[in-house]
This record gives C-alpha cells, structure tokens and sequence, in this order.
C-alpha cells in the first residue's frame, strides 16, 4: 500500500574527513550506481538528485588536541548543514548520502534547527554498530566519526557543538541507539551518566527486534518529526562487508527489514542519513545494493498490502 511521502531530496557528501580508512568518499557514487534514485522512483515517489557537496581534501594527518582533521571536518558539516535544511524548507525530505558519520553532526543540527522553529518533536534512530559518544579525552584514534552523538548531546569542540547556534543541537533524551556493540571503556561511563537510551546486541537477542522497535518508537505520534542516521556497520558484515569498522555479531536481514518496516509502519519519517558506505572494502557493490533494498522498506516496501 503506497503512503504519501514529500519529495525527496538526494545529497551526495564524498569525504572520509572523520574516518579513520579512505574509501567512504566514494559512498555517495556507490548508492547511485546501486540505483537509489531509481528504487525510489518506483515506489511513486519524487526524487532530485542534487548532486555532491564539495569541501577540503582529507589532509591524512595525526589527531591535533584529540581531534583529527578538526577544521576540514567543521567545514564539511556547514555544508551539510546548510542543504539539509534549505531541502527542509522546501518542505522536502533530504537524504544524505555519506560519506563517514562524523556528517550526522551537520544532517542532525540542521533537522533539530527546523524542528525548533516549526514547533516539532524530534526523534533520533541511531542504527550503528557504535555508540559514537567518544570525547578527544576518551578516543583511542581522534576520528571525529566516533563523536558525532557526544557532539550533537553537547560533548566536544565548540565548533561542532554550537554548529547550529549558542546551544548544543540536542539533547540525549531524543536519541535511541539500535544494534550497538561496540563501545569504548570510557565511552560506557560516559554514556551511562547521560542516560542515552541503547538497546544493543544483547537487548535485541534478549527480546527481540520486534520489541525493541516498540520501544524506540514508542511516543512518536503526529507531531514528531523521524530522523534516521543509518550507519551500514549497524549490519553484520557477513552481509554488509563494505565498512570500515566491520564488528561481528550484528543485526541480520531479516531483523534489518523489521526496523525498517516499522519505522514506515509509524509514518513520520521526514529525513535520512546513509552513511559509511565503502566500496574499497566491499565485494562488487554488495553494501550499497542492501542499503538500497533496506531503504526501500523505508519508504514503504513489503511483501503483502498492509494497512
């Protein structure tokens, strides 16, 4: 059964900056040679594709003050910052193809900036294998994409924390993390005193995906506005091998298909993220093609007709 959904809005982000391998500059191309658009368009759906952001080359170069790449990646995220929220203005529904998930940081300043002025809750589905909640005192590397959700909460450099104005973008209460397991030692203090609302690996096994969604979802009503930030490695990577930080034991097809149909079921979702997309370390576009198929549940795909 079709649902209405706005327009869409494509944005191609190609940087690694806050990765710690190359290749996720590439994602963008690697989603559209998948046939994204296309997908989508056969749904009924209106797509633009509105080509790729351009910001600073990746310098390569060591953590400075606990941060590696600190100013391209600021860079990067005003840019991203601006066409989420310009498409969201139009009242259209922008996706961002990543690119690495340090750019979160820009797609979720600009949703929350909206929601503020248009009166709207905002809910967070944070579909990661990482809490991405280290601080330049808990990282082991300085990678700025393993600090999005601390940066975001109001947990990091000025410049990314108030990227969006005086205060951080959100609080931890509107996040829900999902199939998370892999978490840093200080990382578990950290986001065990702030109260972020996880449901790992352990908690999915324990009650099942079908719950975990009710929960996650639970209090979502006309008002709230859906972003979901769609990390590939949220997958196992015995299908999803196109990441650079591949951890065994995660979500399986069949769960990930759940997540998303009930994310449609709700019928709220106004923007995406599609990020760390590999193609260097994938098998022939395999990555890509399932994150494909897993959007399209998102917009509604299902085996039967269902009201």
């Amino acid at each position: 059964m079709s649902r209405q959904h706005p327009a869409i809005s494509l944005i191609g982000v190609p940087t690694d900056i806050g990765a710690g391998h190359r290749g996720t500059s590439m994602g963008p191309e690697a989603l559209r040679v998948a046939g994204l658009a296309e997908a989508l368009r056969a749904r009924g759906l209106e797509v633009d594709d509105l080509g790729n952001l351009s910001g600073p080359a990746n310098p390569w170069t060591g953590p400075v003050d606990g941060y590696r790449h600190l100013p391209q990646v600021v860079e990067w995220n005003r840019a991203v910052m601006g066409a989420v929220e310009n498409e969201l203005m139009r009242s259209r529904l922008p996706i961002m193809l990543g690119g690495d998930h340090c750019l979160a940081i820009g797609s979720i300043t600009a949703v929350a900036r909206w929601c503020r002025r248009n009166e709207r809750k905002l809910r967070v589905l944070w579909l990661d294998a990482h809490a991405d909640f280290n601080t330049h005192q808990l990282t082991p590397t300085g990678n700025v994409h393993g600090m999005p959700v601390a940066c975001l909460c109001g947990h990091g450099p000025d410049e990314l924390v108030r990227l969006g104005g005086s205060d951080p973008a959100i609080s931890p209460e509107a996040v829900r993390q999902i199939g998370i397991r892999s978490v840093d030692h200080g990382e578990k203090r950290l986001v065990h005193e702030v109260g972020l609302d996880i449901y790992d690996m352990r908690f999915i096994d324990e009650v099942g995906i079908r719950k975990v969604m009710e929960r996650v979802l639970d209090g979502v009503d006309d008002d709230t506005h859906l972003h979901v930030s769609f990390d590939v490695d949220f997958l196992d990577p015995t299908i999803a091998p196109g990441v650079g930080t591949p951890v065994c034991g995660g979500v399986n097809y069949r769960e990930a298909q759940l997540v998303m149909e009930m994310i449609a079921d709700s019928g709220r979702l106004g923007s995406l993220d599609i990020v760390e997309v590999n193609p260097a370390l994938d098998e022939r576009n395999t990555t890509a093609l399932l994150a494909v198929d897993l959007v399209e549940s998102l917009f509604g795909k299902s085996t039967l007709m269902r009201r």
